[in-house]
């Protein structure tokens, strides 16, 4: 199968609507606790329906796996704004990236704890795209530090702590009195400056 978008990501109605089942079915018993028979149930259709858009689980996990690291980045490159200082841009742009895993946490679930079952030549296609993302992070990163905004003594252990505390929102939330993707962004967006020793917090 061919890494393009526009042949992983199928636009038919669907192709969509069994994506979505996959996502539900993999955030609620795991890829290797789901079988393409239980996708198909959750659908009212046979399993042999969905070989014409995804001819295997790991197909169907690799499409899921695209579509959700491909937003993923697009959400950090739209949150960043390059002609603000570096504080301006790391709490909106960690804000902004908190509360979308948040907001969807089934998908990002899946996406993030799940690349493992992926074959090795999809592995690498995701990965790069999870590189780039960190890399749009790493920037503003940089930045603040070349201004001398930000006062840390290791960009990089800085840039996969940030990484880490986004991504790892999908797996609790909501969790206690966080139910509200807006309250997740808000607060680890504070963090975020917290984090990298930012003299400004707004």
């Amino acid at each position: 199968m061919s890494d393009s978008p526009d042949v992983v990501i199928s636009p038919s109605k669907a192709a969509a609507r069994i994506r979505a089942a996959a996502v539900d079915a993999f955030a609620s018993a795991g890829y290797g606790g789901t079988t393409t028979r239980d996708i198909a149930a959750r659908l009212d259709m046979s399993p042999a329906a969905m070989y014409p858009h995804y001819r295997s689980k790991e197909e169907l996990l690799f499409a899921i796996s695209f579509e959700g690291h491909t937003e993923a980045l697009k959400v950090v490159e739209g949150a960043d704004r390059p002609g603000e200082e570096p504080s301006v841009r790391l709490q909106e742009l960690v804000s902004t990236f908190a509360s979308w895993q948040a907001g969807h946490h089934s998908l990002a679930r899946v996406v993030q704890y799940e690349l493992t079952a992926l074959t090795p030549e999809h592995y690498r296609t995701v990965v790069a795209l999870r590189r780039s993302t960190t890399r749009v992070v790493r920037e503003v990163v940089d930045a603040g530090v070349q201004s001398g905004d930000f006062t840390i003594p290791d960009a990089e252990g800085v840039t996969l702590a940030l990484m880490s505390l986004c991504v790892d929102v999908c797996r609790w939330f909501p969790a206690g009195n966080y139910t509200n993707p807006e309250d997740i962004g808000k607060l680890y967006g504070d963090l975020a400056l917290r984090m990298v020793g930012a003299a400004r917090i707004r």
